[in-house]
């Protein structure tokens, strides 16, 4: 049974689902070399993982580090709030901005009326 999936929905455009944990985040970051292999601007949306942890984190700050190294920008959509609050307690809130140029890097998830 798959705690995740990486869906492809095109032009570089990804949504991930599930959890972004110490139980996945090694075959999450595998899954994804593959899929943003062909890309060069790649967004991740992140509005329904519903389990993350410092490891999701951890994949994150992974996909920058190999964005900036093989020249691609990255973004990431509706950042969950927990690995927010982690980035921000483990001060590595600057790093989640590394590799984008694109403005506007994290997009907070749409209010509900």
């Amino acid at each position: 049974m798959a705690d995740f999936e990486l869906a492809d929905l095109g032009g570089g455009k990804f949504a991930l689902s599930g959890a972004m944990s110490f139980d996945n985040a090694e075959r999450l970051l595998r899954a994804s070399e593959s899929a943003f292999a062909d890309h060069s601007q790649i967004e991740v949306d992140l509005s329904a993982v519903h389990k993350s942890d410092s490891a999701g984190l951890a994949l994150l700050l992974e996909w920058i580090t190999w964005a900036n190294h093989s020249v691609r920008e990255i973004r990431f959509v509706a950042v969950p709030d927990r690995i927010l609050a982690i980035a921000k307690t483990s001060e590595v809130e600057q790093l989640l901005e590394r590799g984008e140029r694109w403005a506007g890097f994290i997009e907070a998830p749409e209010e509900s009326s």
